[in-house]
């Protein structure tokens, strides 16, 4: 339902009824780059989008994760059947899949993620980060509160992990500049909907201001504002 023929925004209707609350930032952050791979970031390929910028606001982020030493882990996709039955039926609906075969380079990190030795690249074959991997028990073991989202696409794996991240209990933060998608629509679409229902969806520069809070020892003193 569009309720701008009422005179009255989606925005707007979505707050009067509740909707979009903060939930804030924690106390023990991690930062989650989710498909940052070659695959997903060259738009020759048939999965891939322009991220250009994408990736640039994400290591934005990842530059002040490091120097607050906040733990990152990246999420890289590749399936090792030759039948791609790992990737259950899902190989059904997206033909794209078979350029994530283990070995080959659709599946390594972008060059331009500035990862360090210490991140942690995790493997998945489904969409949201938790699913199948032992994300939970690393950010759990890691006393994680918070996770901070950046990557690709914000209609797909971003969307799937930030759901997952708020019923497993953890705070998610989209960083708005640092997820990216095929579809411009899709993108703005999902950002409206994970802050109206699932996370709070943020400027690249909030975040940034909250590590470096983190570095100089002040904690998080405030959630973050709205889209």
């Amino acid at each position: 339902m569009n309720h701008d023929e009422t005179g009255q925004s989606d925005q707007a209707f979505f707050q009067s009824r509740g909707f979009g609350q903060r939930i804030g930032f924690g106390e023990h952050p991690a930062v989650l780059v989710i498909d940052l791979t070659r695959a997903f970031a060259d738009p020759a390929i048939s999965l891939g989008a322009p991220l250009d910028d994408v990736i640039a606001q994400t290591n934005r982020v990842l530059d002040a994760a490091h120097a607050a030493t906040v733990p990152v882990f990246l999420s890289v996709v590749a399936y090792e059947e030759p039948g791609f039955e790992d990737a259950g039926i899902w190989r059904l609906k997206m033909a794209g899949l078979s350029t994530l075969k283990a070995g080959s380079p659709g599946v390594e990190l972008d060059p331009r993620v500035r990862r360090l030795p210490k991140d942690s690249v995790v493997l998945k074959k489904f969409a949201s980060f938790f699913f199948g991997t032992d994300l939970v028990s690393r950010l759990t073991a890691g006393r994680i509160d918070t996770v901070i989202v950046t990557g690709c696409t914000t209609s797909g794996c971003v969307r799937a992990t930030v759901v997952d991240a708020v019923q497993f209990g953890f705070r998610p933060i989209v960083a708005r500049e640092a997820v990216g998608d095929r579809s411009v629509n899709a993108h703005q679409q999902s950002l409206f909907d994970m802050d109206a229902k699932y996370a709070d969806v943020v400027d690249v520069e909030e975040v940034l201001r909250y590590l470096r809070r983190l570095r100089s020892g002040a904690g998080a003193d405030s959630g973050p504002t709205s889209v």
